[in-house]
């Protein structure tokens, strides 16, 4: 297997990786195109997947009382999100390695440049989702049937664009699940302030990969992919402002589900200010025929999810 390129220029980066990214400075070689296939050199997809998580222990530690068990929730959430982002985005790229061969951007990726084999891929993906068991198990018994049951949303996602002009919405399903898993995590339940987060970060995920999608619509265009960004097309501000709205007031109705007064309720809402403002501000921003301010819109998205992770923190722990 083939697992650097043998030109002077060096291993073969994926085209939309940082520059800087840690992977290709400092792996070892030999790990590099594994690491890759499971985005370590883009971190953005694992602060995604996480940050509802954190949202949804902050929004636990606010409806009942703080532990030190929050601590381990919130650690093994960012083990399990780094494995099973990797996992995730390596059964994507065995599902999508055909059509990835066809896309510029993603053309360079390990498996359709050649870098790893499916077989290989398949093994690299047992791996992941093996270890990321093994951190589930310690999170109760509420909590593991959830992780058990995020598998089928998971392993439905890299198909939807090809059936749906809504893929963003499976994938949002997918990556905002966390915050019922870290709320049953802690309580060993479900209950509606959950939900309602839940239901704000498919609206937000549609929102900021409605962005990142803008990348690729000629591509997407020309073999038949759909997405929210070809659907939008022109009317997208007019449309993100809409899924934008429709995240804030239903994070603003988590926080009022859980802290309806006191000083909980004002940082928590703070906290959904901080959110509302930043998604204000990507709107303001976006040029959707510039493809690299895409991707940065996109990536600040960490910034923006943080924001609700801190005040909801803060206010579990008044």
């Amino acid at each position: 297997m083939q697992t650097e390129d043998p030109t002077p220029e060096g291993p073969r980066m994926v085209a939309d990786a940082p520059p800087d990214n840690w992977v290709d400075r400092h792996a070892p070689p030999g790990w590099r195109p594994w690491l890759r296939m499971s985005r370590a050199d883009r971190p953005i997809g694992t602060w995604l997947l996480l940050l509802p998580c954190w949202w949804g222990i902050g929004l636990a530690m606010i409806a009942g009382q703080p532990d030190w068990r929050d601590l381990w929730i919130a650690v093994a959430c960012g083990l399990g999100a780094m494995l099973m982002r990797g996992a995730g985005c390596t059964w994507n790229d065995i599902t999508d390695r055909d059509i990835d061969a066809r896309v510029a951007r993603t053309r360079s990726r390990p498996l359709p440049s050649g870098q790893v084999t499916v077989k290989g891929a398949l093994v690299w993906l047992a791996a992941q989702a093996l270890a990321g068991l093994v951190i589930l198990l310690t999170l109760g018994k509420a909590a593991i049937l959830l992780g058990v049951a995020s598998l089928a949303l998971v392993a439905i996602y890299p198909f939807a664009k090809r059936f749906t002009w809504w893929p963003q919405v499976f994938l949002g399903l997918a990556f905002n699940w966390g915050v019922l898993l870290a709320w049953a995590a802690h309580t060993g339940n479900l209950a509606p302030a959950p939900l309602l987060a839940w239901l704000s970060g498919i609206a937000w995920t549609i929102f900021y990969d409605t962005i990142y999608a803008h990348q690729d619509t000629e591509d997407d265009a020309l073999i038949g992919v759909k997405s929210t960004a070809r659907l939008f097309g022109q009317d997208t501000h007019r449309w993100l402002a809409g899924f934008g709205t429709a995240a804030v007031l239903l994070l603003g109705l988590a926080v009022m589900a859980t802290a309806p007064q006191g000083l909980g309720l004002t940082l928590g809402l703070l906290g959904v200010a901080g959110f509302a403002a930043h998604l204000a501000w990507q709107l303001r921003t976006l040029d959707i025929r510039d493809p690299a301010g895409c991707l940065r819109l996109f990536r600040s998205n960490r910034d923006a999810g943080l924001i609700v992770a801190l005040f909801l923190a803060l206010a579990g722990l008044v």
